[in-house]
């Protein structure tokens, strides 16, 4: 029992995947609080367009 937990603590394929979980989650929340940013002005200026475009006489 001794030598698997000696084992177990000497191999870091866990600790890798555990970094790129984070690393993951990470990119995942920052794309939220990017899209979650611009949304808002993204939309007035697609309004805007609209309204430009209603307004135009063929």
């Amino acid at each position: 029992m001794k030598q698997i937990l000696k084992r177990l603590a000497a191999e870091e394929d866990g600790a890798v995947t555990v970094d790129f979980v984070v690393l993951t989650g990470a990119i995942c929340t920052l794309g939220l609080v990017v899209v979650t940013t611009f949304s808002p002005g993204a939309i007035n200026l697609a309004n805007e367009i609209e309204n430009t475009l209603d307004n135009v006489n063929p």
